[in-house]
């Protein structure tokens, strides 16, 4: 019978991301909590669920509780202000597929499987 685990390799691994491009990423969360981003009635967030009348734009669900909706990036943005803050860049989403279906297909179109 073949061995169920094999041996992880030793030495270091090549990240995905420069440290420069990690260190920029942490800027760009912070952007997430600012009143321009999640304020009512003008910020970008709520702005995006009004426009989108609540409802997710992938699977048609109606959600009155908008703390189940995320405003997504149709392009994700990577740190660049422009596509962040662009209203026409957002989508309103519910979470499951927020979470599940738009990670997926961003992952594929990266190259990427799940």
């Amino acid at each position: 019978m073949a061995a169920r685990v094999r041996e992880l390799p030793s030495g270091p691994r090549k990240l995905d991301v420069s440290f420069d491009d990690a260190r920029r990423g942490l800027e760009w969360r912070k952007w997430y909590g600012l009143a321009r981003w999640k304020a009512r009635p003008n910020g970008a967030r709520w702005r995006c669920l009004v426009r989108d009348l609540f409802t997710c734009q992938m699977c048609g669900v109606i959600e009155a509780d908008s703390s189940k909706l995320v405003a997504d990036h149709k392009i994700p943005h990577r740190g660049d202000p422009t596509l962040f803050w662009d209203d026409d860049n957002l989508q309103c989403l519910c979470k499951p597929c927020h979470d599940a279906d738009k990670q997926r297909a961003e992952a594929m179109q990266r190259g990427g499987g799940v």
